[in-house]
Parts: C-alpha cells; structure tokens; sequence
C-alpha cells in the first residue's frame, strides 16, 4: 500500500456551488494554482501547464455525492489517480483531498506536493469565499 494524507478545508460556501467551481476545469488556474499554470481543451482532454511540464486531466463524471475525483496522466500510460470530496458541514463544505506518495516518490517530494496541495486549498477557499 502508498503511503497518503488526506488533507481539508472549511469553505463558507454550499457544497453544490464548491462542487460546481471545482468540477468546471476551467476554473483550475483560478484555485490550482501550484500545479495549473494553465488548461486547455484539447479535443476530448484538458492539458494542463504544470511546472513540470503538460499532463493530460479528466474529471469523475458529475454526480450527485460531490465526487471530485480526478486523474492525471503524466506520461503515456501513467495516470495518476487523485481522490477528491465535497461535503456538507453545517451552512459550508468541507474538501477533502487525498495525496498518494508513489513508491518511488522522495519523501522530501512528497511533503513538496503537500504544502503545495495545502496552498492549493487555501485559494480554493479564498476564490469561493470572495
């Protein structure tokens, strides 16, 4: 088993409104903003400008469970699966967003992609909390 952490954030907002921005890809240079430099559609793919290079992205199909999954394909034949929640808290929406350390991943490259996931989620709550 990979080693993972899941991380959250409290956002003042509905889940459905949290779920709607999250799920529009095109919002993710406005809240993704350490991995999504930025996107566009290519035919039925979304390419992302990361630091590190372009990365195909596609979404769980939209559902009713706040499901915000994704995976990224980072080279042909490796996709990268990122699970990802909204959900109900009280009035607001809780994220929730679970980093995998690959097996060959450093652990200094791993805590990396946490901070930078922490820092992701930080925007997310800033953009919708506007």
């Amino acid at each position: 088993m990979l080693k993972s952490i899941t991380l959250g954030i409290s956002i003042n907002r509905s889940p459905q409104v949290v779920y709607d921005f999250v799920s529009n890809a095109v919002n993710l240079p406005k809240w993704a903003k350490m991995f999504c430099l930025f996107i566009t559609r290519a035919n039925a793919d979304w390419v992302v400008e990361t630091p590190q290079g372009s990365v195909k992205l596609r979404f769980a199909e939209r559902n009713a469970f706040g499901v915000l999954d994704h995976y990224v394909t980072v080279s042909p034949g490796i996709e990268v699966y990122v699970p990802m929640r909204v959900v109900q808290n009280g009035q607001g929406s809780e994220v929730l967003f679970t980093l995998f350390q690959a097996k060959d991943m450093p652990d200094e490259k791993f805590a990396e992609d946490l901070r930078w996931v922490n820092q992701d989620l930080r925007n997310l709550k800033d953009a919708l909390e506007e």
